[in-house]
C-alpha cells in the first residue's frame, strides 16, 4: 500500500511522541476488510493506533487485555474477562483495563474514535483531546441489535467533538444531531481492485465453475434478499452465481441451494481481485428494509474499479450517485434484475469504463483520510482555543482587581 505524498500526511506529531488513537469497534480486525481497516491503516502513519475490540469471555482467572500487532503496525486489543458478569460489572472491569492500558502509553494526546456506541459506558472516563464518531452504519436497525443502542447513540453524539457518516443518506438523517458533522462515503483502493482487469489466473475453487459467472462478495446476513437470489438463479439456470463472504446472523440452512449457486465462504481481501477477474458481472441483491436504509456499500466502487458491470437493488447511496450517472444498473424485481444484468453484460465496455474511471479518479481512501484528518486538526484547534479563552479572560480579570 503506497504512502501518500508527505504534503498530504497530517502533522499530529508532538515534539516527542505520536498521538495515541484508540478505535472502539464492533467489527473484529480479521473479519472483513472494510472501512475501519482502510482508515485505521492510514491513521497509523501519524498515530499509534489501538484497535479495541469487543470482549471475549474466559473461563477463569483474572481479567486482562490481550494485545497483538498487525503487519500494518496496529495494536489489536481484546479485553478477556471472566464469564458470567452482569453488564455493569463487565463495563466497570473493562474501564479499569482500558485506563491502565492508556496509562502505559503515557501520551499527552489521546484520540478516541468510535464505531460502536456500546463502547461508551466503559470509555467515557478516559480523557481525550479529541473524540470522533465515525457513524458507519445504523447499528440499531441490524438484526439482534442491543436495545441500548439508540440511547447510547444519542449519548455518543453529545460526547463526540466531531462526527463523520459513512454515506450521504446517513448524513441527511443525522445532520441536525451534531454541530460538526460531515459525510465521508466509503472510498476505493482502485489500484488493488484494478488488478482484476488484467489478471488471467483464477483461484482454484472458481476455475471449474462454468461461465457466465455473476458474483457477489461481502458479508452475507439479514441485509441480503435471499428470495431474490433464489429467483435469479431459477430465472437464468445457465448463469452461475458465485457468492463470496462469511455468513453471519442467519443460519446457513437459510441459503438457497441449486446447481448454479456457489457459496464459497469468506476469502481474503488480497485475493478478491482474482475472483472478480473471472466474473461477467456483479450483483448486489440487498433487501430493502430498515437494516439497509442507510448503508453505503463499499463494494460498489470496488466492483467498478475491477471493471465488473454491476446491478443493485435500489439502495439510496448506490442510486445516488452511481445509478444516476449510469455506472450501475438499478433493479428490484427478479425479472427486471435479470434484464438489467443482461444489459450490463452486453453494453460496450470502453465508454462505460471511461466514465467509471473518471468517477473513481475523484476519490480514494488516501484522499478520504486526508479530508478526515484535516477536519480532526480543525476540531482540535477549535477545542484548544476554547480552553485557552476562559483562562485568558481569568488572567485579564485578575489584572484589574
Amino acid at each position: 500500500m503506497a504512502n501518500p505524498p508527505k504534503s498530504l500526511a497530517p502533522n499530529f506529531r508532538t515534539p516527542d511522541q505520536r498521538p495515541l488513537l484508540i478505535c472502539f469497534s464492533h467489527l473484529r480486525w480479521n473479519f472483513v476488510w472494510q472501512r475501519p481497516q482502510h482508515l485505521m491503516t492510514r491513521a497509523q502513519r501519524t498515530h499509534d493506533v489501538v484497535f479495541f475490540e469487543e470482549p471475549i469471555d474466559i473461563a477463569d482467572g483474572s481479567a486482562f487485555i490481550e494485545q497483538r500487532k498487525t503487519p500494518e503496525g496496529i495494536t489489536i486489543a481484546i479485553p478477556r474477562i471472566p464469564a458470567g458478569l452482569d453488564m455493569d460489572a463487565q463495563e466497570h472491569l473493562i474501564a479499569n483495563l482500558l485506563g491502565r492500558m492508556a496509562a502505559d502509553y503515557n501520551r499527552t494526546t489521546i484520540v478516541k474514535w468510535y464505531y460502536t456506541p456500546l463502547a461508551l459506558p466503559f470509555s467515557t472516563g478516559l480523557d481525550a483531546k479529541l473524540v470522533v464518531y465515525d457513524f458507519m452504519d445504523e447499528l440499531s436497525a441490524f438484526a439482534g441489535a442491543s436495545p441500548r443502542l439508540k440511547r447510547l447513540e444519542q449519548a455518543l453524539f453529545r460526547h463526540a467533538h466531531l462526527v463523520f457518516t459513512g454515506g450521504h443518506s446517513l448524513f441527511e438523517a443525522k445532520a441536525a444531531q451534531h454541530d460538526d458533522i460531515s459525510p465521508e462515503p466509503s472510498s476505493i483502493d482502485a489500484a488493488h481492485f484494478g488488478k482484476a482487469r488484467s489478471l488471467k489466473a483464477e483461484p482454484e475453487d472458481q476455475r471449474t465453475i462454468p461461465q457466465p459467472r455473476i458474483g457477489f462478495f461481502g458479508v452475507i446476513d439479514e441485509r441480503m434478499d435471499l428470495e431474490l437470489v433464489k429467483a435469479l438463479a431459477a430465472l437464468r439456470p445457465q448463469w452461475q452465481f458465485v457468492m463470496i463472504g462469511p455468513v453471519v446472523k442467519i443460519p446457513e440452512s437459510a441459503l438457497p441451494q441449486g446447481p448454479n449457486l456457489h457459496w464459497l465462504g469468506a476469502r481474503q481481501y488480497m485475493d478478491l481481485p482474482a475472483y472478480l477477474s473471472g466474473w461477467y458481472a456483479g450483483f448486489m441483491p440487498f433487501a430493502i428494509n430498515d437494516s439497509t436504509r442507510f448503508i453505503s456499500p463499499t463494494k460498489t466502487p470496488e466492483f467498478l474499479a475491477a471493471g465488473v458491470p454491476v446491478v443493485s437493488t435500489a439502495i439510496t447511496d448506490v442510486v445516488r450517485p452511481y445509478g444516476v450517472k449510469g455506472l450501475v444498473e438499478i433493479a428490484s424485481e427478479p425479472e427486471s434484475f435479470v434484464l438489467a444484468l443482461e444489459r450490463a453484460m452486453q453494453r460496450p465496455r470502453a465508454p462505460w469504463l471511461a466514465a467509471v474511471d473518471m468517477e473513481l479518479a475523484r476519490t480514494s481512501w488516501d484522499l478520504t483520510w486526508q479530508r478526515m484528518s484535516q477536519r480532526m486538526r480543525q476540531a482540535m484547534t477549535k477545542r484548544t482555543r476554547q480552553s485557552i479563552t476562559p483562562a485568558v479572560a481569568t488572567v485579564q480579570a485578575a489584572g484589574h482587581v
